[in-house]
Order: C-alpha cells, then structure tokens, then sequence
C-alpha cells in the first residue's frame, strides 16, 4: 500500500510543473498570454501514451533490464522526468523561451511514460488479491494528490520565498521517492505477467491487446463509461476561476478556499471513496458516484444567486472536490478490473488517455457555451454532463458482467 502511495506521488507531482505552475511562472515574467495558451499544447504526450505503451510492453531496456520489465522502463523514465525537471530549473521565460518549452515537453514526455508504467506496475502487484485492488487504488489516488499539492500550492507558496528555478530543483529533488520506491519494491511475478510471444511482434503488443479487451462482455459501454465518467467536472474545470473572480473573491480566497479546502476534500473524498466501494462493490458505486458528481455541480447555480459568500464557496468546493476524489477512486478501480493481465500496459494507457481526451475535445467548446448562455444555464449543462456516464453505469450495474462482478 505504501508503494502504491509513492507511485501515486511520482506521477502526480510532475502535472502541474507543466501546467498551472508553469503558467504562473511564465506570467511572472510577462509573457503574452498567448504563449501561455500554446505551452498547454505540451499535454499531448498525456493523451496519446497510449501509441508507445506497446514499446513498454514489449521493448527491453539495455543494461536495466535484469531489474524486470516493468522496474526497468520504472526507472528509466523516473530518471529522464528528473534530468528533465533539473533542466527546467536551470532556464529562464525571459531569455529562453523555446528551451522551456522543449524542457516542459521532456517533462511531460517522460512523465506520460512514467504513467504507462506504474498504472501497470501497480495492477499487477494487485493482481492475485483482487480484493485488495480498490485498496490499491485508493491508496494511488491518495499519493496523487498529495503529489498534486506538492507541486500546485506548494510549489507556488515556496515561490513566494524562494526563486522559481529553486522551487523546480526542490519538486525535481522529491521525485526521488519515486525511484527508491520502485528500487524497493518487488517486480511483478514473471508467470503472471509474461505471455507467449508472437512471432509478428506487432501483432502481440498492438493488435493482441485491443482484441482481447474487444472479448469482454459489454465492452462498449465499458469505454463508454471511461470516457463520460469525469466529464462533468472537466467541462466545468477550465471556468472555474474566471466564475470566482466575476463573483467578486480575490485571489488570495480563490486560492486559499480551492487549494486548501478543495485539495483536503478531494484526499477524503479518495479514501472514503475506496472504503465505499468494498461495502457495496465497484459497480454500485461507480452509478451512486456518477450521480452524486451532477448534484454537486448544480451547487455552483445556487452560489451565483448568492454572489460573494465565502462560507457557501466553502461549503460548494468542498463537496464538489469531496465527490471528484470519489469518483476519481472508482474509475481507476474501474480501468484497473478492465485491463487484460498479459498486457496491461497498453490496455491502461488507452484507458487512461480516453478520460483526458474527453477533457480536451468538449472543454475547448465550454466558453463558447457561457457565451451563448448564462453562468446557472452553463453550470446545469455541466450537470447534465453526468447523465451518459451515469446511464451507462446503470447498464453494466443491470447486466452485472462476471469480471466486475468479481470486483
């Protein structure tokens, strides 16, 4: 469980490095807002981890191999995200730019990587005691915020005191939790995870995984459900400070209220989200999260009518982040009972990438809607957002196939 921990820490803590971070270190220094927008461009290897998790699965590495496969690639990716970050730390917006920017696409690059691999690593070390998978992947939700906060309100706190270049030396010096956990932990049984090899190696780690995922019972709706899950909240998610602010909060409330209230929320909402589900199982908890995640959203309505009140923002962001740090439990659990064994790697990353894909394609259309609109019309759309996902939940709760039944 400690392990799980730790790699939840090492693969959320580079996210916001590359993003809200960053983005607050580049206006520092005042840069155009339009470079800014375009550095977000530098989350696509997050989306698209999936086109060389087959190269994971099945490519050994030179010299670090005889660790295992899955504490080689562990280990060679951990070392590119921390040579990458200390390269970040040693620049500067004002007089190197593009080496930024090709410094934070390192980041990214090696830190989607990182993901393909310790998703993997984790489902497997779970794997023969399913009982303990939802533990597992509490516990990785639990780490992952924690790393989140490390280097989101942590990170922009110590800036306050020390340089930015000092504050990425400082998150580029605490991924080295991350590598002494995998040198720590034990590689996954051999038997379990090694399958025959094709002779077509393209076969084996491309085709092979997409056709036995395409065996499982109900299979569509699984993806469906993968993809809708966290849609609510990811549509909503690119409006949020700009709602705060026309509502009159100062930053200093937005980011004390969001930060510490919201992020403390969200790491209850994970645990007692993973206590949930092993009372009532995966699937009833995947539809009763589902729907929870509307209701807290349509709070966001009341909340405009009451304009300025710090204590009903309080009270709206902690339930809202109490109910994302639930649903983010289950659908990890969720995507950890749907992977194929033999190639988990590969049937993880596309998982995993289809949520963030969902956030990219109908985000991008959320201010347009406000446009058309107003901020109550906007926050119920975003509730209804929970509907697909939750229609789809109550599917596979009614149909009950055995591998999620299991769970």
């Amino acid at each position: 469980m400690m392990t799980a921990v730790a790699f939840g820490l090492s693969s959320g803590l580079p996210l916001a490095l590359v993003f809200g971070t960053l983005s607050l270190w580049l206006k520092d220094y005042h840069i155009a807002y339009r470079t800014i927008g375009a550095f977000s461009l530098l989350r696509l290897p997050y989306s698209f981890k999936w086109l060389w998790a087959p190269v994971v699965e099945t490519i050994k590495i030179p010299f670090l191999s005889r660790l295992g496969k899955r504490r080689s690639w562990a280990i060679f990716s951990q070392i590119g995200l921390f040579l990458s970050i200390l390269w970040l730390s040693c620049l500067s917006p004002d007089n190197c730019i593009l080496w930024m920017a090709a410094a934070a696409f390192c980041v990214s690059l090696f830190s989607a990587t990182q993901d393909i691999v310790l998703d993997a690593f984790r489902v497997e070390l779970f794997q023969q005691n399913q009982e303990k998978e939802i533990d597992g992947a509490t516990m990785y939700v639990l780490g992952y915020r924690i790393g989140n906060v490390i280097s989101g309100a942590g990170a922009i706190g110590l800036a306050a005191i020390l340089t930015w270049n000092e504050v990425y030396f400082i998150n580029a010096l605490i991924l080295l939790i991350g590598i002494g956990a995998v040198l720590l932990s034990r590689e996954p049984d051999a038997e379990v995870i090694e399958v025959k090899r094709e002779k077509n190696v393209l076969k084996y780690a491309v085709i092979e995984p997409f056709r036995l995922f395409m065996e499982r019972q109900y299979w569509l709706p699984a993806l469906i459900v993968v993809f809708c899950y966290r849609l609510s909240d990811a549509y909503f998610a690119p409006m949020a400070y700009p709602f705060y602010d026309d509502l009159g909060f100062t930053k200093t409330e937005i980011a004390y209220i969001s930060k510490l209230y919201g992020m403390g929320a969200t790491i209850v909402g994970g645990l007692l989200g993973g206590y949930f589900l092993t009372k009532v199982g995966l699937l009833k908890g995947l539809l009763i999260f589902a729907f929870v995640q509307g209701l807290t959203t349509a709070l966001y309505i009341p909340l405009y009518y009451l304009g300025h009140n710090v204590w009903f923002l309080m009270f709206t962001i902690s339930l809202e982040n109490l109910s994302s740090g639930m649903a983010t439990t289950a659908i990890i659990a969720f995507m950890s009972v749907l992977c194929h064994k033999g190639h988990t790697a590969t049937q993880y990353a596309l998982l995993s990438s289809l949520p963030g894909f969902a956030r990219d394609i109908f985000a991008s259309t959320s201010g347009w809607v406000l446009d058309q609109t107003s901020w109550p019309d906007f926050f119920m759309i975003s509730a209804l957002l929970t509907l697909p996902g939750t229609l789809f939940c109550y599917f596979l709760y009614k149909k009950k196939p055995t591998y999620l039944i299991d769970a």
